[in-house]
């Protein structure tokens, strides 16, 4: 007890008189109480201080990235703080510090993200002593030669979008920090702005940089770009082909790094939504959701040596073939431009803007690529320098379905120009029958677009290659044929009936596919509404096409209401 009494005294606690507990505060008590409080206060202030410097931060060891992007970037000079929080009010020091501590608490409990997101406030940059005045200094030059102008981005909606300072100068990059991005200004002004050959970034090549004043040799051959340019009207994409590469797609999935509610990833393709909150409410970086878009000169692809050292010329060096290779663009979709096209919307049964129904192809439906039918090789002596085509065999056709389908190929190709050329035949007898006919102009352009449509059907039959999809072309050439038939009509003339041929009366599945592997269509009998009736009788007189709809493989279901369109008409009730 005594020990306790005599370090008590040491703190300036005296015992009183007495055997009791009795005690007086001296002088000394007081001052150290004094010292204690102020010292308290000074390392209050010390860590207050300390928790805003950028060192803080980098204490904790997630931040490593981040604090190595400032300390190298041209704002090492300015804490973290004055960025990400914006110069308010005397409460923003407040919630500084609330921040602070509670990213303390995080670390300490173990609770932090590995991938920390901060956000910096338009109001943080454009503050006094900072970059006040980035907007009144009109168009400036970026060091890599780009024209620019902070008014426009900043103060107007660009693509429909509210842009923030960090929309361009993105807040982490490889080894800096607050630094533009240049991929974001291409996905901006390059998304879906190039098709082909055809390229239109928005405010055009020279809105960006202007055109190069030195002269530059191709081979043996000086060219000035402005010269060449300005005096002989050649645009850029003349030129410089495949100067964009990526589309900046959004995958879906990358949705779910950061959420996982099905009710937001539900509004995945609302765009001004999406837009609105993630780029004007929380400066989100765009390469957070887009894929990648690259704007620049890219490395042509290498050609295959030949096969034999006889064929390449002697009087050729290999440097020029070389030097040939670095500055061509051996992109086949600047010359072929939609190449195929026709024929891959028929296969994937998706043709757009014809207003045809979705009728996939059996072997697309199988994921069946080109390559299943398209491998019998094109021979001739030209291929050693054209190239190599591949042609569709019948040998496919029998090696997935066996030999009965032998002639397949053959016949369906038959069936298809019988049908078009038939077809055609009969559109051009309506095309003068609506010319001789006398009818008021407004009839005569509507009959007229009716025959349009027939023609883009067939077409679409002829230029897509029918048999890639039998089905598909069955119901355009059906709907081209209908159509001809109700403008003749109109017109008064006695046009060719076609429903018998089997492309048109949807009998091709009975005639063509199924007798081969033993199949009966149409069967002698079914049984419909409560009644046998004589199927194959009715099938033989009316088509198929009378009764059913035909969808696809398998898919022939009865007309809506064909019992009171179709049967009442032999058979009322």
């Amino acid at each position: 007890m005594k020990r306790i009494w005599r370090i008590l005294e040491l703190t300036g606690i005296e015992r009183g008189p007495g055997d009791g507990i009795h005690f007086r505060l001296t002088r000394r008590f007081f001052v150290i109480m004094a010292g204690l409080a102020v010292s308290s206060l000074l390392g209050l202030g010390g860590l207050s201080i300390y928790s805003t410097s950028p060192s803080f931060c980098h204490s904790c060891h997630i931040m490593e990235p981040y604090y190595q992007g400032w300390k190298h970037s041209k704002h090492k000079n300015v804490p973290c703080v004055e960025c990400h929080y914006p110069p308010e009010s005397p409460r923003s020091h407040l919630w500084r510090k609330f921040q602070a501590m509670s990213q303390v608490v995080k670390y300490v409990t173990r609770t932090y993200s590995s991938k920390p997101f901060a956000e910096v406030d338009d109001k943080s940059c454009l503050r006094s002593g900072c970059h006040s005045s980035r907007l009144l200094e009109g168009r400036l030059v970026t060091p890599r030669g780009i024209r620019f102008d902070h008014r426009p981005h900043l103060t107007q909606v660009r693509r429909g979008r509210q842009l923030r300072c960090v929309s361009c100068h993105s807040q982490v990059v490889v080894g800096k920090h607050i630094e533009v991005t240049y991929d974001t200004c291409y996905l901006c002004h390059f998304r879906d702005m190039a098709q082909g050959r055809s390229t239109e970034p928005i405010g055009g090549c020279l809105g960006c940089h202007d055109l190069p004043a030195k002269s530059f040799r191709l081979g043996n051959m000086t060219y000035n770009h402005k010269d060449f340019v300005t005096k002989r009207g050649i645009s850029c994409q003349n030129c410089h082909l495949g100067v964009i590469q990526g589309k900046g797609e959004v995958p879906r999935d990358r949705c779910l790094t950061c959420h996982n509610q099905p009710e937001k990833i539900a509004r995945f393709a609302e765009d001004a939504f999406i837009h609105e909150n993630h780029v004007t409410k929380h400066n989100i970086a765009c390469f957070h959701c887009h894929e990648e878009l690259r704007h620049g000169f890219r490395e042509a692809p290498a050609i295959p040596p030949p096969a034999t050292a006889e064929a390449i010329p002697k009087a050729v060096p290999a440097t020029a073939s070389a030097s040939h290779v670095r500055t061509v663009n051996f992109d086949c979709s600047f010359c072929h431009d939609r190449l195929h096209t026709g024929q891959l919307e028929l296969y994937a049964g998706k043709v757009a803007g014809l207003g045809l129904p979705e009728i996939p192809s059996p072997m697309f439906v199988a994921r069946v690529d080109c390559v299943g039918c398209h491998y019998a090789e094109k021979a001739g002596p030209a291929a050693e320098f054209r190239g190599q085509t591949h042609r569709a065999s019948e040998k496919a056709c029998e090696k997935c379905h066996g030999e009965r389908f032998a002639g397949i190929l053959d016949e369906t190709l038959s069936e298809l120009k019988t049908t078009l050329d038939r077809g055609r035949a009969k559109l051009g007898a309506a095309r003068a029958a609506l010319a001789a006919a006398g009818l008021d102009e407004p009839e005569r352009r509507r009959l007229g677009g009716r025959l349009d449509a027939a023609d883009r059907w067939q077409r679409l039959v002829e230029s897509g290659k029918g048999v890639h999809n039998v089905y598909l072309a069955s119901v355009a050439l059906r709907r081209a044929d209908t159509a001809v038939s109700a403008v003749g009509e109109a017109a008064g003339a006695k046009l060719e009936d076609l429903s018998g041929l089997p492309l048109l009366s949807g009998g091709f599945c009975a005639t063509m596919c199924h007798p081969r592997i033993g199949v009966k269509v149409p069967p002698d009998t079914v049984r419909a509404f409560g009644k046998e009736m004589p199927h194959g009788m009715h099938a033989s007189q009316n088509g198929c096409v009378t009764c059913h709809e035909i969808g696809g493989h398998k898919m022939v279901p009865l007309k809506p209401g064909v019992r009171k369109t179709v049967c009442a008409g032999c058979h009322p009730e």
